[in-house]
């Protein structure tokens, strides 16, 4: 049986909902598209936000041949076979689903082709391809950003679903869409599936009953029911209202927990545990983390992906509370690279069970989002002049590094002058946590700054 979200794939440009910054009217890609010559291209992004049906949309727009690869199930010799046949072919377009999971010698082999222009290659990664693609095939591909599907997204999605069941004879009426909203996270297909199960689950599998249990309805052929007595007698389906289905944040719920290993098939929870086990850490529960880091490791997750998380973690929720988090972070990240599965789940274990002990800070990244903040506002301020670059004459002519206090000059390497634009003079983007090392941080600016940024 095919599922809705195969059955509701959008097969043109128009249809195609969501990614508005690249597909809408004058966005960049469509802008390619319609012209007839598109690059080799990596989409970055979560499940279900139209990576593969963008890519075959790509295909059917512009008439080309498209061959489609698993890296999950495709090595080298598959590859090299798509090759050759691409080469007897104009204009072939190759698309790689996973392709973070392809290793250096199979996406070396993709090189000479790119490169040549015998394939097109559009790949698919929900993993950054800066990490994941090897620098020579990353050279050779522009990379496209995917975003979350947002809510009016997603209800442009229920609606296609309630008007595709319409035409198959059964009226579906959303009551409620929180929970639809909050099963699927902006992803299309979980969305969809969700509203699968729950239409399959109240109409049955092809027979939909209707009416009391004494003159009850079954649906058995197109247009045809079957009314009250095992004899079967056959009327018209006009004769009938169309059978209802309801869906409310109730029915949604029960349903999704009844057919949870159903609605995972395919690795669909593998961002709601890494989740887990991310929540855990900056939780300071190690039980916690190890049980969801061991539901990783038992999935077959990538390593690399579990010790990079942990190496971000380190420095966002961490931070200056505990810079040694970083450096295990680090040699953790190194070790797993080094070793593999799967000796590296105890350096997993051993590097999970540190960061969910340790003191916890995200005053660094809260500073950075801070600074970002400004900058978006403000745009791009001057450098002050005194604190400027100056390697020519011209420059320390035009003042270029004028005024400048070199600061081992003075006692304690340290001499007030100002480091902002002007117009942010004074403005405290970092604020140090509670713990007790950046409690002697804070005590530390304050006795250089004064009240300068009021610490």
């Amino acid at each position: 049986m095919t599922p809705l979200a195969e059955l509701l794939r959008p097969r043109t440009l128009d249809e195609y909902i969501g990614q508005e910054h690249l597909t809408g009217r004058g966005a960049v890609l469509r802008t390619l598209i319609e012209g007839g010559q598109i690059p080799s291209m990596i989409f970055w992004g979560p499940p279900g936000v139209g990576k593969t049906t963008l890519a075959m949309i790509i295909s059917r727009t512009l008439e080309r041949p498209f061959h489609t690869l698993s890296a999950i199930s495709s090595g080298v010799k598959e590859v090299r076979e798509v090759i050759g046949a691409a080469q007897e072919e104009e204009g072939a377009i190759l698309f790689i689903d996973e392709i973070h999971r392809f290793n250096k010698a199979q996406q070396d082999s993709l090189l000479g082709a790119v490169e040549r222009g015998t394939i097109t290659l559009i790949g698919a990664t929900t993993e950054n391809p800066s990490f994941e693609v090897i620098p020579a095939l990353l050279s050779r591909c522009q990379v496209y950003v995917l975003k979350d599907f947002g809510e009016e997204d997603m209800r442009r999605l229920i609606e296609s679903a309630v008007r595709y069941y319409a035409g198959q004879g059964v009226q579906v009426e959303v009551q409620e869409e929180e929970a639809l909203m909050r099963i699927s996270g902006g992803d299309a297909r979980k969305l969809l599936n969700a509203m699968e199960l729950v239409v399959n689950n109240k109409v049955g599998s092809g027979q939909w009953v209707v009416g009391s249990t004494e003159g009850h309805m079954n649906k058995v052929g197109s247009g045809q029911w079957v009314v009250g007595s095992t004899e079967g007698q056959m009327l018209p389906t006009t004769h009938y209202p169309l059978p209802t289905v309801t869906i409310d944040n109730a029915s949604v719920t029960s349903v999704i927990q009844q057919n949870l290993a159903y609605y995972d098939k395919g690795g669909e929870m593998h961002y709601d545990i890494i989740s887990a086990f991310i929540k855990s850490l900056r939780g300071s529960d190690p039980n916690g983390a190890v049980y969801w880091l061991a539901r990783m490791i038992e999935g077959g997750e990538d390593p690399l992906f579990i010790a990079r998380r942990m190496l971000v973690f380190a420095s966002e929720d961490v931070g200056n509370a505990n810079p040694n988090a970083l450096l295990l972070a680090n040699a953790t990240f190194d070790a797993v690279s080094k070793i593999g599965y799967p000796e590296c789940r105890i350096n997993l274990s051993q590097c999970a069970c540190y960061l969910a002990c340790s003191a916890k800070s995200n005053a660094t990244y809260m500073a950075l989002e801070r600074a970002q903040g400004a900058v978006r506002r403000w745009g791009d301020l001057p450098v002050p002049l005194h604190i400027r670059n100056a390697p020519t004459r011209l420059m320390k002519e035009l003042g270029y590094g004028s005024g400048y206090k070199y600061a081992h000059d003075y006692e304690g390497s340290f001499t007030e002058q100002e480091y902002l634009p002007q117009g942010l003079e004074g403005t405290r983007f970092y604020e140090p946590g509670d713990t007790p090392r950046e409690q002697d941080t804070r005590n530390g600016l304050r006795a250089r700054w004064g009240e300068k940024y009021g610490y």
